[in-house]
């Protein structure tokens, strides 16, 4: 039977695994996006292109990277407390 308790317990475990997963992604388009927009601000171009296609980039390859940890990561939650949870262990 699942009880308020677990059910809270897993939902918050739930929510720090996908902000752990998804940090890498968001960190190289804040760094991105940081990046162009100062290069915008020092030669005065503003282009919208200029500024989609490197954090499009960065997202891309940072995520190439880092699956395998995100995966491991989502993985070992799964097995840990969502899988016995379902089996009534």
């Amino acid at each position: 039977m699942l009880n308020e308790t677990i059910f809270f317990d897993t939902l918050r475990q739930g929510l720090w695994v996908a902000t752990v997963t998804s940090l890498p992604i968001l960190s190289a388009a804040l760094v991105a996006g940081v990046a162009v927009g100062l290069f915008q601000a020092l030669t005065s171009i503003q282009e919208m292109t200029l500024t989609f296609v490197p954090k499009l980039l960065a997202i891309v390859l940072t995520f190439w990277v880092s699956m395998s940890y995100m995966t491991e990561t989502l993985v070992a939650f799964f097995q840990s407390r969502v899988l016995p949870m379902i089996t009534g262990g």
